[in-house]
């Protein structure tokens, strides 16, 4: 087991790598120039001037240069400075991410709450009226984006409740009720689609597993039924549903942008749609790799687990 682990964690080296090229040459290859947007459209700004700003934000060299100027400094903890307003990136990423962080385990705590329990009935209430009920809101989960549900819901409360969650961000430990009022709109906006892939995964899975042969023996020798499913059954079906949510993290923290700008949080998906609006290449550059980076953790971590739930993979 701890090879499997020290393999899987040593393949998040090149990926990470390979995956800081990519993003450093997307942020130079983008539309317009950063120096003419610092410059405010100065049309009597003359090339000489442009050369002296382009120099002072170090885009002089040649693009193997400045990467590894970019990311020799990563390594340190040093992600740059934003070319806005000379605040270091590190500072900007540490007051996003906790917000991004906290959004993203609401949802999938939402998702898996809500998800296993109705994927689990609809399995065992197979063709009731549960069962289609439960289908036909799954297929409703995962046609509803993200962003139109965060705006429906902020328009319901609003007209019907009078109420709108605060604007100003509370941290949870200053504040845990109001941060939970600001959080519970967007949290249940980004978690339908990622809920619906869950509670469909979860069916389809038990309703496998609960026509296995060791599922058919247990029920024979008068284990009851409540031990049958949840004992036998569902820790098997859960292993796919495992990997499921590895990959709806990355689905995540793509709606959690959108939604973040709509109920004014400022987490990283804010903080990068705002960089990019603005050609600041640093703090583009630092979001990106963040996302990535957290990406393959926690896809690395569900290997782990998974190999943990089924030992057959980690000795494979």
């Amino acid at each position: 087991m701890l090879g499997f682990v020290g393999r899987r964690f040593l393949l998040m080296i090149p990926t990470i790598i390979g995956i800081s090229i990519i993003i450093f040459l997307m942020v130079r290859l983008m539309p317009g120039d950063i120096v003419d947007v610092l410059l405010g459209g100065d049309a009597v700004a003359t090339q000489e001037q442009k050369d002296q700003v382009r120099e002072q934000l170090g885009l002089t060299g040649s693009y193997p240069e400045q990467y590894w100027s970019w990311a020799s400094g990563v390594l340190t903890g040093d992600f740059g400075e934003s070319y806005r307003n000379t605040e270091p990136v590190a500072d900007v990423l540490s007051r996003a991410v906790p917000i991004t962080l906290e959004l993203m385990i609401l949802a999938l705590l939402i998702a898996t709450l809500i998800g296993v329990p109705l994927g689990v009935i609809s399995a065992v209430r197979r063709d009731s009226v549960s069962d289609y009920g439960a289908r036909v809101g799954g297929l409703v989960g995962i046609s509803i984006p993200s962003f139109w549900l965060a705006t429906l819901l902020l328009l319901f409360t609003s007209r019907v409740f009078g109420w709108v969650p605060p604007i100003t961000y509370v941290k949870f430990f200053d504040d845990p009720l109001t941060n939970l009022s600001q959080f519970i709109l967007p949290a249940i906006s980004i978690s339908v689609f990622t809920l619906a892939i869950v509670m469909r995964m979860v069916r389809a899975t038990m309703l496998e597993v609960l026509g296995q042969d060791y599922v058919r023996t247990a029920r024979a020798k008068g284990v009851k039924h409540r031990l049958v499913v949840y004992r036998h059954a569902l820790r098997n079906a859960l292993i796919p549903v495992v990997t499921i949510i590895g990959f709806e993290i990355g689905i995540l923290m793509g709606g959690a942008a959108i939604v973040e700008i709509i109920f004014g949080l400022p987490g990283v998906g804010y903080v990068l749609l705002n960089a990019i609006f603005n050609r600041d290449y640093p703090v583009v550059q630092g979001a990106t790799l963040l996302i990535a980076v957290i990406f393959v953790v926690s896809n690395t971590v569900v290997d782990v687990v998974y190999g943990w739930l089924d030992p057959r993979i980690s000795h494979g």
